[in-house]
């Protein structure tokens, strides 16, 4: 799966920003009523033109004061019509952009949480935030105002032509002949500032990517003193964001510095006609003031229109990427008519025969033909060296991927046949690196299972050994703990795991080295609940404690993804195979220490 801010010099089309018009349908009340607001908007403005002419030619010209008041009365009142039209338009295409671009950002943010880990293994976090947030942002200038203003320009353009057909002809004809002039840098440059938007699009997500994969990573890059270096190669791709821009504004630059030279050099030259007509007596001093004001009118909306073209580029641009990402679809999905688990199901779980590739290394195989039956409540112990595949088993039975060959069966159902979502309600998960949430202590507990109480939060970490460092926090279980948990030890962010395990309380129990970061102490109080909790239930244990293992009903070796050894521990030294010799290695630093 390719990222999704690749570059490359394909234009981006118009098609994607009109996918984006789905997100508007729902509004279609507030598109009326802009819509109606434009239009009489946009007669007001020509309507001075017409008041202006009859100030000129009646007030002026017949020296009649009472016609004066008249028609000066009267173009104060089309300017106030302009200013309450103005304030609707306004108001309802700015909060039709906010209300699109929140939209678009959580249907966005919606489907990529529901994108297999697959994808983000070819895709860094920091390019899908930019298109979250830097490309949504060019959606909503574009539908909040652009649009707007690109319509009231084309009633006006549109409009003022008319006009000035009716007020001159011949004088309509010269302005006429430098439309060509007009359109043609329009297309020529256009294409150009399409895809000079769109690499600097790509340029800024490079820059957000790596900010935010530096930033994740501060303490290891401080660790090893790569302030500096990291800051050059920001600088360096800041630079290079800074130089695609560039090359946008120039283009974008020139495009708006063509047409307005070609189009009021135009009006210049018919003014300079029209007034020649004046002295001849062949029109008035107000239908050659109409006249000038329509072109005016007309050649500023073509210059306007000029420059939101470049804003459409942009635009077309950010909608192509979006609309890329939400047509990526997730590798592992729910079959049509998935099957159902009982209310209450057992967790007996088969691996039959799997063979697995990840998609960032196709060429090593994670697992190669494992196979193994876990009865249900049955508790089985998994050890192994480092890549061997232990923690691909788990995400397979997550269905975070699916096997290339093989299956998993659930209570005798293949769980590709199952929704992932209703099957991972049935299963609870303690990472080796446990997961906090910027949130609260409570709220972070409370992922496991949202409906539970405050008391149920208290009794799962209670069952965890947290709570006595909980109820020190300056507010208890209200406390903020920070990005990641930064304000937490390991120890502690491991607990506040367990916790969320216990409380999601699932037949299947899925524990990634769950106590590796705890200290003795800790250690025999989490360990005692785990065995409480582990009764009646299937409980898969990566483990690198001794007690872990020991107290397992079996102890699976796996090495180079297959099953090389089973059984319980006293039998498993006696062999003197792959799992005595790492046990002795554990043993070596400690009688507490992992048997792998």
């Amino acid at each position: 799966m390719p990222p999704v801010a690749s570059s490359d010099s394909k234009r981006p089309s118009l098609t994607s920003l009109r996918r984006t018009l789905g997100f508007v349908a729902p509004y279609r009340w507030m598109v009326i009523g802009a819509a109606l607001a434009l239009i009489v908007a946009a007669g007001a403005v020509l309507g001075i033109g017409q008041a202006i002419r009859r100030v000129i030619d009646v007030g002026f010209g017949h020296g009649n004061g009472d016609y004066l008041d008249l028609y000066f009365g009267a173009l104060f009142g089309v300017v106030a019509v302009l200013a309450v039209a103005t304030f609707a338009r306004f108001y309802c295409v700015t909060w039709l952009g906010e209300r699109v671009v929140a939209d678009i950002r959580r249907t966005l943010y919606a489907h990529v949480l529901r994108l297999s880990p697959a994808f983000f293994e070819t895709t860094r976090t920091g390019e899908v935030l930019s298109r979250l947030t830097t490309d949504t942002e060019l959606i909503q200038a574009l539908i909040g105002s652009s649009v707007s203003v690109a319509l009231r320009n084309l009633l006006l353009f549109f409009g003022s032509a008319a006009l000035l057909v009716i007020t001159s002809p011949r004088l309509t004809l010269l302005v006429a002949l430098v439309i060509p002039l007009v359109v043609l840098p329009i297309i020529v440059l256009g294409r150009r500032l399409r895809r000079l938007s769109r690499e600097s699009q790509d340029r800024i997500a490079d820059l957000s990517a790596q900010a935010g994969e530096t930033l994740n990573a501060i303490t290891t890059v401080q660790a090893y003193t790569y302030e500096t270096r990291e800051t050059n190669r920001f600088a360096a791709n800041a630079e290079a964001a800074f130089g695609s821009a560039v090359r946008r504004i120039r283009a974008r630059a020139w495009l708006t510095a063509l047409v307005m030279l070609l189009v009021f050099g135009a009006v210049n030259t018919v003014m300079w006609i029209g007034g020649k007509a004046v002295f001849a007596g062949e029109m008035s001093a107000g239908e050659l003031s109409a006249f000038v004001f329509y072109a005016v009118i007309g050649a500023s909306s073509v210059g306007a229109l000029s420059e939101i073209w470049g804003d459409v580029q942009r635009a077309a641009g950010a909608a192509e990427r979006l609309m890329q990402l939400l047509a990526t679809e997730p590798s592992v999905q729910a079959p049509d008519n998935p099957e159902q688990l009982s209310a209450l199901p057992a967790g007996h779980l088969q691996f039959d025969d799997l063979r697995f590739h990840y998609p960032a290394r196709p060429q090593i195989p994670a697992l190669d033909g494992l196979s193994l039956d876990v009865a249900a409540g049955e508790t089985v112990a998994i050890v192994g060296p480092s890549g061997a595949g232990k923690t691909t088993l788990f995400q397979l039975l997550l269905r975070f991927y699916d096997p290339d060959s093989g299956r998993i069966l659930f209570d005798g159902i293949d769980i590709a046949r199952l929704d992932p979502v209703a099957l991972r309600r049935h299963i609870g998960l303690v990472a080796q690196d446990p997961v906090i949430f910027g949130a609260s202590v409570a709220e972070n507990i409370r992922y496991g299972r949202p409906e539970a109480s405050d008391e149920d939060v208290r009794a799962a970490a209670e069952a965890a050994a947290a709570s006595g460092f909980i109820q020190a926090l300056p507010q208890g279980y209200d406390t903020y703990l920070g990005e990641r948990g930064v304000r937490l030890s390991g120890g502690q962010r491991q607990r506040i795991a367990i916790a969320r395990a216990l409380l999601r309380d699932p037949p299947v129990l899925l524990l990634d080295e769950a106590t590796s970061s705890l200290d003795a102490e800790s250690e025999r109080k989490v360990q005692s609940a785990l065995e409480r909790l582990m009764q009646g239930r299937t409980t898969l244990v990566i483990a690198h404690r001794l007690a872990t293992v020991q107290k397992a009903d079996r102890i699976v070796v796996m090495d180079q993804g297959r099953i090389v050894a089973a059984g319980r521990h006293d039998s498993l030294m006696a062999e003197d195979g792959l799992y005595a010799r790492l046990a002795r290695l554990q043993f070596m630093s400690g009688p507490a220490d992992a048997a792998a």
